[in-house]
Parts: C-alpha cells; structure tokens; sequence
C-alpha cells in the first residue's frame, strides 16, 4: 500500500512563501511521476504543476507559471512544491498526486495540506 503524505501547509501573508512536501511510503519516484493539484471549496480541483520521473520535463499552469516550481528527491521519495510571491487567490487544499506512467499504473492521491494567504 502506497501512501503519499503532503506536508508544509500554513498560514502567510500574500507575498510570502511556502515549500509543500509529499513524501511517499515506499520508493515510487523513480517510475512515477508527479503532479501538485489545489482545490478551493465549490470549484474543481485544479493541476497546478508535474513533473516526470527522471525530472527532465516539467508543466505549470499558467496560474503558477514564474511563481511556482515542482521537484523531487529520489532518495527521499519526497517531491515538493515551492511557492513564491503567494496571492490571496492560492489559498486552497494542496494535494500531490502520482502521474501514471507505464511503470506506474496506479493512481496515488495525498490527503491535501491547507495553504491559506491573507492579506
């Protein structure tokens, strides 16, 4: 059983910054990748930004794009999410979530972490 643990929510001031992290339970970041999602309450859950397994290639939303930066550790089985000049408009419910690859079939969702900016 895989689990993804998110960590690293607070609570900041718009300007601020904050790096999430999604630890695995067993070593899955070398055959899959990766993907941070948030949800706001009422609206879809929304992919803010993946990454591929061997980190050679990453996707931001243009939401994020310039503001956000996905990454990971192998080693660690950690993959992290670090937010710059944080806004208003990215509190949400932060998940990551495996990317499903060959090697990497399942889907594995995090609990989320709560990021709440104000102002």
């Amino acid at each position: 059983q895989v689990e993804l643990v998110e960590s690293g929510g607070d609570s900041v001031q718009a300007g601020g910054s904050l790096k999430l992290s999604c630890t695995a339970s067993v070593d899955i970041f070398s055959r899959c990748g990766m993907a941070w999602y948030r949800e706001i309450p009422g609206e879809e859950r929304e992919l803010l930004a993946t990454i591929t397994a061997d980190s050679a290639s990453t996707y931001y939303a243009d939401s994020v794009k310039g503001r956000f930066t996905i990454s990971q550790d192998n080693a660690k089985n950690t993959a992290y999410l670090e937010m710059k000049d944080l806004k208003i408009e990215d509190t949400a419910v932060y998940y990551c979530r495996s990317v499903r690859t060959l090697l990497c079939p399942t889907l594995y969702w995090g609990q989320g972490t709560q990021v709440t900016v104000s102002s």
